[in-house]
């Protein structure tokens, strides 16, 4: 494996990036580290995650930015008085596997020059992509392959989340050219023993 960290992104909001880093960092008994969370700090991702994770290995990194309210960075940062600046995100110094959770997409905005893309980029980290099942997801996981392609960024392979379209996924398999790690069914209670089981639906 890589030493490289692992980044957990999606192609948009709400698709299951959460789910995926807790099975992850589950599974390799990883390092979670959150840098922007914007909005819900009192059940902030690494809460939730922490909360998701059995093992007593993995170690939580505080987040660089906690933003008050549900927005996109940018927007979050400037009615909090701040800019993000892109100088203050230095990866934690850890000896064990470091996942890391982006917000939103690709394209979100941290700041008016500076992306979750950007983001990746700096911290000199390979990608997973995690894609869901719906009208449009095709379109808005191609394009965020062909983004990171474009940024040079290495893709390590892309895991689907959620209700199976056979279609879909084949279509996106055959023009992305990406490796398969996993698809994860729809669990209706999420707790740690699914979390466990998701694992088990992905190859790393």
């Amino acid at each position: 494996m890589s030493d490289k960290p692992i980044f957990i992104t999606g192609i948009g909001t709400g698709i299951g990036k959460t789910i995926v880093s807790a099975a992850i960092v589950e599974k390799l008994k990883a390092d979670y580290w959150k840098p922007v969370q914007s909005g819900d700090l009192d059940k902030s991702d690494t809460w939730r995650v922490k909360s998701l994770v059995s093992n007593t290995t993995s170690f939580f990194h505080p987040e660089t930015y906690r933003l008050t309210q549900p927005f996109s960075p940018h927007k979050s940062a400037a009615i909090d008085g701040i800019t993000i600046d892109r100088s203050k995100f230095i990866q934690p110094e850890t000896n064990n596997k470091l996942v890391i959770e982006g917000a939103g997409g690709l394209m979100v905005p941290l700041n008016d020059q500076f992306l979750i893309i950007d983001l990746i980029k700096q911290l000199n980290a390979e990608v997973i992509l995690v894609s869901q099942n719906y009208l449009g997801s095709i379109n808005h996981t191609l394009l965020s392959v062909f983004a990171l392609k474009q940024y040079g960024i290495p893709i390590k392979g892309i895991i689907f989340n959620g209700t199976k379209d056979i279609y879909s996924k084949e279509y996106i398999m055959q023009h992305s050219g990406l490796e398969l790690l996993g698809h994860l069914p729809e669990y209706n209670n999420l707790d740690k023993k699914a979390i466990i089981d998701a694992g088990s639906y992905i190859t790393l």
